[in-house]
């Protein structure tokens, strides 16, 4: 064992136990082990590049710049790349936060260039995001090598977090000026320098050194790959599937016959030699070549290839609702078979001891908590469109009653193995939560049943960027680790860590036992797991509470928020509140 799972070992066998006071004395109790269901799942979605920094030399991969040619850096790659998200879980960083699953923006190769960010192209706008796909089968240089990647995704292992990469099958990237000018396309001549966009100029400007009238000069492109606003391409249409979203080049998810390769791919893979090798993924490289495939049955051999590759746990797809609901489901098909393959290839790993099949997480805009065909069709999860604005504007629903949300969502979630949604504050294409509620937003969410996400930067308060004419822009600034608000943080990690070692606070049946102050218990009893928790929120100071029913007579029960131990007597505890008015109660066993 190498000294970094060593460290690891040791920090997950210390999060066992901890010291409390009790009479006095010091006293060591053992607290519930972590059991893990995607029902109880926090998922901790890190854009990538804004994340953190591991390795600067990698900052302006491609030409990429930091800062655009009219000084700003809304939409350019700010250095964030996977060496950043590892030396971060190595911190333990994430396990404080009681983070059992990473959903990271897509770590394969993106257009090289530049297109004219907002309405008004007032930014420059690269591929930070991990939306414009260039090259399935390699890792991006910005984001780092096939084998830091490993190392990212067996540290997360070793620390019993899964892994979720996003995927896109819907559309390829932007044309764009690099890209023309590296892979021969749309009769460019001269230099990115020479085309650099002036102060009186907009980005979308680059446009005019294109030729837009020439059919042959955009069959390097990628030809009968897709669909889009360019000479000699098919045109896109006017549903769901066919449409050009963004102005994305659409790909023709529904053609089933082979297309050969996209003729940008050819060209990318004819140039590559010895000194690629460390970006492109072993797994893929059968796939790099003429095969009886449709250009959907390409990327989905491509996307499985990253499973059988790493063992990544899980797909967030995006824009799900823009491809055939069947694609999806033979990309499943494949996925799960791939984690099949890398379990029983890497015994040794972390992840051959995890059990759980192979997770969809889609993305179908505005989706609330409705089980629908998709579910039929590969799904797992849905993303939940509706929790963010139902609980911006306060408390005030946990006072009603029973048929509160988190009784609704209980009701709904828990009753069926076979459903679950996840749900958010804060989000990379709407908004953030107001950043003053922060605390109240993160027990909200950390509560509630079912999986939810965590937008990185809501637990240390990271502020809202500048966007420019693009409304949503400045939710992805870049992680604020130089002012976190460590009241906040520590908030999070109380109620993350709590949530992960009970996994009745997601995945068990919800009871309100007292609407003033508001106490609820959380019952699990499935699986061959039982588990029970209480959660009073109301005035801070000495509380005597009820717990009959809950935890038995003479045991220890901890208050995870404050951190004491307290033994029920005649069916009560008495504890003190947090000044936060906050109490996370859970059975605790004394260490002999």
């Amino acid at each position: 064992m190498n000294s970094t799972l060593k460290k690891i070992a040791a920090a997950l066998l210390a999060a066992l136990f901890l010291t409390a006071c009790q009479g006095g004395g010091k006293e060591e109790y053992q607290t519930p082990a972590p059991v893990f269901s995607y029902e109880n799942a926090t998922i901790y979605f890190a854009m990538t590049d804004r994340f953190y920094d591991g390795d600067p030399s990698k900052n302006n991969s491609y030409g990429r710049a930091t800062v655009d040619s009219h000084g700003k850096d809304i939409g350019t790659f700010h250095g964030g790349d996977i060496p950043g998200l590892t030396k971060k879980l190595e911190e333990g960083y994430f396990e404080k936060l009681g983070v059992n699953a990473i959903w990271i923006t897509a770590p394969y190769e993106q257009i090289h260039g530049y297109v004219g960010g907002g309405p008004e192209g007032d930014f420059a706008h690269y591929a930070f995001h991990g939306y414009y796909a260039l090259d399935w089968t390699m890792m991006d240089r910005s984001m780092g090598t096939v084998e830091e990647f490993r190392t990212f995704v067996d540290t997360a292992h070793a620390q019993g977090i899964r892994v979720i990469m996003d995927v896109v099958m819907n559309h390829v990237g932007y044309p764009n000026l690099q890209d023309m000018l590296d892979f021969g396309y749309g009769n460019v001549t001269g230099t990115a320098e020479e085309h650099a966009v002036e102060a009186e100029e907009t980005f979308f400007d680059y446009k005019k050194y294109v030729d837009y009238r020439d059919a042959e000069a955009f069959q390097n492109f990628y030809g009968d790959w897709v669909r889009a606003d360019l000479p000699g391409y098919n045109p896109p249409g006017n549903t769901e599937i066919t449409m050009a979203l963004a102005g994305l080049p659409d790909v023709r998810t529904e053609v089933r016959d082979s297309l050969g390769l996209a003729p940008l791919l050819a060209t990318k893979w004819a140039q590559e030699d010895q000194e690629d090798e460390p970006w492109i993924v072993p797994a893929a490289k059968k796939y790099r070549q003429e095969l009886p495939l449709s250009p959907a049955g390409y990327i989905s051999a491509w996307l499985s290839a990253w499973v059988e590759e790493f063992g990544i746990d899980g797909f967030r797809i995006d824009t799900a609702k823009h491809v055939e609901v069947e694609r999806w489901k033979e990309l499943k098909t494949l996925t799960s078979s791939a984690l099949k393959t890398y379990r029983e290839k890497h015994p040794e790993s972390p992840a051959a001891k995890f059990t759980e099949d192979f997770f969809f997480m889609g993305e179908v805009w505005g989706h609330g908590i409705l089980k629908d065909y998709y579910f039929d069709n590969g799904f797992d999860a849905l993303i939940n469109f509706t929790f963010q604005g139902l609980k911006k504007d306060g408390p005030a629903f946990l006072k009603k009653n029973q048929n509160s949300v988190y009784q609704k969502y209980a009701e709904v979630l828990n009753t069926d193995e076979d459903f679950n949604v996840v749900s958010y504050i804060s989000q990379h294409d709407t908004n953030l939560y107001p950043r003053e509620k922060l605390m109240k937003g993160g027990t909200d969410l950390l509560l509630l049943p079912g999986a939810v996400m965590v937008f990185y930067g809501d637990e240390t308060a990271r502020p809202m960027g500048d966007g420019g004419s693009d409304p949503t822009q400045g939710t992805r600034s870049s992680m604020n680790w130089d002012s976190i608000d460590e009241k906040v943080l520590q908030h999070f990690q109380k109620l993350g860590s709590f949530r992960n070692r009970n996994i009745a606070v997601g995945a068990g049946e919800h009871k309100m036992l007292s609407e003033e102050p508001y106490v609820f218990q959380r019952s699990y009893d499935r699986n061959g797991v039982k588990n029970t928790v209480l959660v009073y929120q109301g005035a801070p100071g000495a509380v005597t509470l009820s717990v009959e029913g809950a935890f038995a007579e003479g045991s220890f029960v901890r208050d995870a928020y404050a951190g004491s131990v307290m033994t029920v007597k005649d069916g009560k505890i008495t504890l003190t509140v947090d000044e936060a008015g906050l109490s996370l109660l859970e059975a605790v066993e004394p260490v002999k």
